[in-house]
C-alpha cells in the first residue's frame, strides 16, 4: 500500500488539474488520459489523479510524476468517496476537475459543485449517457466529445452548446510509423512470408467491439485468401467463447489470439489490413494508430469511424454486423495490385494532416485553462428527476443568481 502524505503545494502560475478516472484498466480511455497527462505543458499545468483502485495504470501515472489517490466510484456517488474528492480539491487547491466515464463525471460534478470548481467531462463513448446528461444539467459541467457524431447527438439531447466542445482524439505519428516486418514476431509465429497477408483485429474482446463478426469474416476469407493468417490483439469477457469458435470451425491454425501487447507500433507494422467490426464506437485509437502506421482499414460505419476512414481512399466501410462485406473488402484490398500500398500511404498522409496528438492535447489544454478561470463562479442548478443521487447533494450548493437562473 502506498503511504499517504500531504498533497504538494501548487506551483505558482500553473493550473492545477484533478483527473478523475472512472476505471483504471489499460484501455482506450485510460490510454487517452496517459497521453494527455504526459504531454500537458509542465510549465502550465500540475496534475493530480483520482482513480477507483490501484492498478498498472496508477503505476504508470506515478512514473509520469502524477500524484495518485484512490476512492471507490460507484454510480450512486457514495458519501465517503465524495469526502475524499472534496478533500483533494481543497487540500490540493485544484482549479479544474477533468472526469472520464459517467461514474467519475458524477463524483467530479458533485465535488466541483460543492467546492465551487469548474468540471470538464470528456465523453469517450458514441452517445451521451443519461447519467452524463443529468450531471451536466444539475452541476453545470462542461462536456467534451471526441467526434462529430457525438457532438450532434449531445445537442439533440439538450446539452447547452456553450458548455459543449468537440476535441477529437489524436495519435502520436512519431511513435506509430510505417516500418519493417517481423518486429513483433507475429509472422514468425505462423512461419509466413513477408508478402503473405496478415489481417488484424485490435480491441477489447467484448460485445460492443463485435469480435464474433471478425471471426465469421475469417471463415469466409479462408476461401478468398488461402495464404492469409489472422491475429486478434486484446482480451476481454468473450475470449473463451472466441477460442471455442476457432476450435469448432477449424480456425486455430490460421488465427492467433495474441492477448494484450505492449509493442503495438511493431504489431501494426506487421499487418496488411486492420479490421474494426464494432457495433458502437466514438473515435477508436486502434484505427488511428493503424492508419498512422500506414495500414489500410476495413471498418464498420458507426460513430466517428467515418470521420477517420476515407471510403475507397484509406480503406472501406461496411454496415455493422456485415461479415460478408468485411471479407469481401479485405479480399479486394489484397487482390488488387498496388491497392494495399496505395491505401496505406494515403492512410499515413491522412493521419499526419488530421489526427496529430499535439493538436488534440493543445485543444484540451486551452479548454482546461479557460475553464479554470471560472472557479468559484455561480452555476445554475437544473431540475433533476426524482431519485437521482445528485438531488439531495446539489441542494447544499449555493443558490443560483437571477441571471444564471434565467439562462
Amino acid at each position: 500500500m502506498t503511504p499517504l502524505s500531504p498533497i504538494a503545494a501548487p506551483r505558482p502560475g500553473r493550473v492545477r488539474v484533478l483527473e478523475v478516472l472512472g476505471n483504471a484498466i489499460v484501455g482506450g480511455m485510460e490510454t487517452c488520459v496517459l497521453r494527455l497527462v504526459e504531454r500537458l505543458p509542465p510549465d502550465r499545468f500540475t496534475v493530480t489523479a483520482l482513480c477507483p483502485f490501484e492498478s498498472e495504470l496508477t503505476d504508470r501515472l506515478r512514473t509520469l510524476g502524477v500524484e495518485v489517490l484512490t476512492a471507490p466510484m460507484p454510480l450512486d456517488a457514495s458519501w465517503p468517496s465524495l469526502l475524499v474528492a472534496c478533500s483533494v480539491v481543497q487540500a490540493g487547491a485544484i482549479d479544474v476537475l477533468h472526469a472520464h466515464m459517467p461514474n467519475a463525471h458524477l463524483l467530479a460534478g458533485v465535488a466541483g459543485r460543492l467546492c465551487g470548481r469548474p468540471v470538464l467531462a470528456t465523453l469517450h463513448s458514441r452517445h451521451v449517457s443519461p447519467m452524463d446528461l443529468e450531471v451536466h444539467r444539475a452541476a453545470g459541467t462542461h462536456l467534451s466529445v471526441v467526434c462529430q457524431h457525438s457532438y450532434f447527438h449531445a445537442l439533440s439531447m439538450g446539452v447547452n452548446a456553450a458548455q459543449l466542445s468537440c476535441i477529437p482524439n489524436g495519435v502520436d505519428t512519431d511513435v506509430f510509423t510505417p516500418g519493417g516486418r517481423n518486429e513483433a514476431g507475429l509472422r514468425r509465429h505462423f512461419g509466413m512470408a513477408d508478402d503473405a497477408p496478415l489481417i488484424g483485429f485490435v480491441g477489447r474482446l467484448s460485445a460492443e467491439k463485435g469480435p464474433e463478426v471478425f471471426m465469421r469474416a475469417v471463415l469466409l476469407m479462408r476461401g478468398l485468401l488461402p495464404d492469409a493468417r489472422y491475429v486478434m490483439v486484446g482480451d476481454g469477457p468473450e475470449q473463451r467463447q472466441l477460442q471455442d469458435f476457432a476450435q469448432r470451425f477449424g480456425l486455430a491454425d490460421v488465427i492467433l489470439m495474441a492477448g494484450l501487447r505492449t509493442d503495438m507500433p511493431a504489431v501494426y507494422r506487421e499487418l496488411d489490413v486492420l479490421v474494426s467490426t464494432s457495433h458502437s464506437e466514438a473515435m477508436p485509437l486502434a484505427l488511428m494508430e493503424a492508419m498512422a502506421s500506414g495500414v489500410p482499414v476495413v471498418g464498420t460505419r458507426v460513430g466517428g469511424v467515418s470521420e477517420l476512414v476515407e471510403q475507397g481512399g484509406t480503406g472501406w466501410l461496411v454496415s455493422p454486423g456485415n461479415f460478408e462485406g468485411v471479407a469481401r473488402q479485405v479480399a479486394q484490398i489484397m487482390q488488387t495490385p498496388g491497392e494495399r500500398q496505395r491505401m496505406g500511404e494515403r492512410a499515413r498522409a491522412r493521419s499526419l494532416s488530421r489526427m496529430g496528438l499535439a493538436q488534440s492535447v493543445n485543444a484540451t489544454a486551452n479548454l482546461l485553462s479557460r475553464l479554470a478561470l471560472q472557479r468559484d463562479a455561480p452555476v445554475a442548478v437544473a431540475a433533476v428527476s426524482h431519485g437521482t443521487p445528485l438531488q439531495s447533494v446539489t441542494a447544499l450548493s449555493r443558490t443560483p443568481t437571477r441571471e444564471a437562473s434565467a439562462g
